[in-house]
């Protein structure tokens, strides 16, 4: 069994997110109590074309492990080769298989979730990862529950990528035509963890401690994934696990404290360097700003001014005065 279940743990991941789940903010909610991570998925013909820019996908500390990489694509040689490569490079200590992409430019290559609609070379993927790194770390998977409403066979994909050798899965509980509309399916979540004999973890609406309580409770899951909750409130990891330990609800996070969070992560973007220049990366964090600024104080004016924003003194000016005008409100 992986490290992070055993002992009874309920591990919590940070789903993998493109264009979110960078190595900065996995730092982020690693801080904030999350504990298992895995990267923004990565192109397995990227990594074996020694694509710089696919490279930098599977950047991480040692600070945030557990951690894996995930990849996609069609061809389980392929991959299994490119997740040797990048177990040369980084070590991860497990490679993450994705089958539940819904991106069209990801089905279109005949990965992420297209392959739920084609079992055989489902099971060749997974297979030919698993072959691939021998034994080096384990090899996971993430699935969706169907293609659409009427091909829903999350339960039978399970039992095959279990006879494949996956030492877990997570099951987003939204077919791949519902995108991410409507609400996660938790009974075929469910029936997967019932079904399989290897940890599987719940994904889909969890955004509360309550919500977490509930899926352990009511659910067969080993842990949980939280994704676009985090988007907008990293804390809810440390929020979660309160609740989880004791039943107490934690107070709100206070707006300084959020600005102060929404500074470091512009500051450490910029840091990182996986942009030429500050105004480069402060684009590439405009989506990540409006999601955290909702709920806040006069948030479509904010919404409206950070999707302009070229540099971090932009942000630390729209802050304070954000803070100022709530100061005065509650004066």
């Amino acid at each position: 069994m992986l490290p992070w279940f055993q002992n009874d743990a309920f591990p919590l991941y940070l789903a993998p997110m493109a264009g979110v789940t960078d190595v900065v903010f996995r730092q982020i909610c690693k801080e904030l109590g999350a504990d298992v991570m895995v990267t923004e998925f990565v192109s397995a013909e990227g990594i074996m074309q020694a694509d710089d820019r696919t490279r930098k996908y599977t950047e991480f500390t040692d600070g945030q492990r557990p951690v894996g990489v995930q990849l996609f694509g069609g061809d389980g040689i392929r991959m299994g080769e490119a997740a040797n490569k990048i177990i040369d490079w980084k070590r991860p200590d497990f490679i993450d298989i994705n089958f539940g992409c819904p991106v069209n430019k990801v089905v279109s290559k005949n990965g992420g979730s297209s392959l739920l609609k084609d079992c055989p070379t489902l099971a060749a993927v997974a297979s030919g990862v698993r072959k691939g790194v021998n034994d080096q770390v384990p090899v996971t998977a993430k699935i969706r529950i169907g293609w659409d409403h009427n091909t829903v066979n999350a339960v039978e994909v399970c039992r095959i990528l279990e006879d494949c050798g996956m030492a877990a899965i997570a099951v987003h509980g939204r077919t791949r035509s519902q995108g991410y509309s409507g609400d996660a399916n938790w009974e075929v979540i469910d029936a997967c963890a019932r079904a399989a004999g290897i940890p599987v973890i719940g994904n889909g609406d969890i955004a509360s401690g309550e919500d977490l309580a509930r899926r352990k409770r009511e659910t067969a899951v080993s842990g949980v994934m939280i994704g676009r909750a985090a988007m907008q409130n990293p804390w809810v990891f440390r929020e979660a696990k309160h609740f989880l330990s004791t039943g107490e609800t934690l107070p709100s996070v206070p707006l300084a404290d959020r600005w102060e969070l929404v500074l470091r992560h512009c500051r450490l973007a910029v840091a990182a360097a996986r942009y030429p220049t500050e105004r480069s990366a402060m684009m590439s964090m405009r989506a990540r700003l409006m999601a955290y600024c909702k709920g806040f104080p006069g948030a479509k004016e904010l919404r409206q001014r950070l999707a302009r924003v070229e540099s971090v003194a932009e942000v630390e000016d729209i802050a304070a005065e954000s803070m100022a005008a709530d100061a005065a409100m509650m004066a």
